[in-house]
């Protein structure tokens, strides 16, 4: 490899992937890793979890158990990227000047989304990074009357998590059911039903008007006329890419870094995990994927472009996959679904919330869905990537 430096912007999972990668590969070169969070890089799924429950620690969410000396990174945290010349291939980074490098990865991941006329009030959370979690831990300490806004991955999780912790919670979601975007309405169905028997206040089809208390939250407003006294709002409508910094870069923005099929954004500069829009050819579709495996392969995956390797000469067409445990449930999803897909249950039973169900389009296989399943997913989510029929894997199914 003939670059001698290498800037990685984002000091999470795909940045880092990326640095390790580069290494395993044999690049000897100046590897710079500027994070803006002053943590060493973190697990982020515990956070709505297990560290939000109180049943792990720190210690326990490190993403790399090695010396980082191993690494012989020039790894700079707590600091900020604030512009990009891409076509100086020049960074200005916050307190430190000029940075100039032959090949850059944009790994900057996302911010979470704020409701409109949200106010600084105390007791509004939002859960992103380790110190929201820990802060929002130290909240739920007091025993509070909870309210979750949003019911996707991460609102679903924190509302689970909160019930573990024996307190009170009302789950908000303005879409008819839970997770309707990432598993379809019939499914979301299933999920709202899991929240319901462990006790969360589900309202689906209704919003927060307002926020109203002195020195902190006290009450909501919802769109229905209703009201609802609280002490702590954890606010997760989801998230928006870290892109601001980018803005006159000379780069193509759109929900994300504008990507090609092989990650490139412009000659010598790629992107990774949550930031990256790229053109994926699997399902012959632009898709920005908010998940950890997506950012572990695709991190990866840059690194074998810079180093020119057999792995990185294909285009970047993987299934995404994502997993999320609530309650007693795994649920596990690989694909991607679109509102009319067809479905269908091929294992297991819905009342007994442990079945598997596929999803298809155009005669195609697209999606499979596992709750408490998981050694369903990797054949399915291998059929999706062998652009199998979906009644071909229906088939499989009924002869297992």
């Amino acid at each position: 490899m003939s670059l001698s430096k290498v800037a990685i912007v984002g000091a999470s999972l795909a940045g880092l992937r990326a640095a390790e990668s580069l290494r395993r590969l044999g690049y000897g070169g100046t590897l710079v890793v500027i994070g803006a969070e002053k943590h060493l890089p973190y697990d982020r799924p515990p956070l709505s979890k297990e560290l939000l429950q109180g049943r792990w620690e720190v210690d326990k969410i490190g993403l790399r158990r090695r010396p980082y000396q191993e690494l012989a990174l020039d790894l700079r945290l707590g600091v900020r990227a604030t512009r990009l010349d891409a076509a100086a291939r020049a960074l200005e980074v916050d307190g430190a000047g000029r940075e100039s490098f032959d090949a850059l990865v944009i790994a900057t991941g996302a911010v979470p989304r704020r409701l409109p006329g949200q106010p600084e009030l105390p007791g509004i959370h939002l859960l992103r990074t380790l110190d929201d979690s820990l802060a929002l831990r130290a909240a739920l300490e007091r025993g509070p009357r909870v309210a979750v806004v949003g019911a996707g991955f991460i609102g679903a999780e924190v509302a689970a998590s909160c019930r573990a912790r024996g307190l009170e919670v009302t789950l908000i979601e303005p879409l008819p059911v839970p997770l309707a975007r990432g598993l379809g309405e019939a499914m979301g169905g299933v999920c709202a039903a899991l929240h319901r028997d462990h006790g969360v206040d589900l309202r689906c089809g209704v919003g927060v008007a307002g926020f109203a208390g002195r020195d902190r939250v006290e009450r909501l407003a919802l769109s229905d006329g209703s009201t609802l006294e609280v002490d702590v709002v954890v606010v997760g409508i989801g998230a928006t890419p870290d892109t601001a910094w980018l803005t006159g870069s000379g780069l193509a923005l759109d929900d994300g870094v504008v990507c090609d099929s092989y990650c490139a954004a412009a000659p010598g500069i790629f992107a990774a995990g949550d930031v990256a829009r790229w053109h994926n050819p699997l399902f012959d579709e632009r898709m920005r994927i908010e998940h950890w495996s997506n950012a572990v392969e695709q991190g990866s995956y840059v690194a074998e472009r810079l180093a020119g390797s057999d792995l990185g000469a294909e285009p970047f067409a993987p299934v995404p996959f994502f997993w999320s445990d609530q309650y007693d449930v795994k649920i596990q999803f690989a694909g991607r679904m679109r509102p009319g897909d067809e479905l269908r249950v091929v294992a297991g039973s819905l009342e007994a919330r442990k079945f598997t169900a596929l999803y298809g389009r155009a005669g195609r296989l697209t999606g499979v869905l596992a709750f408490s399943r998981p050694r369903d997913l990797p054949k399915y989510r291998r059929l999706i990537a062998e652009r199998a029929g979906f009644e071909a894997a229906v088939a499989v199914a009924s002869v297992e």
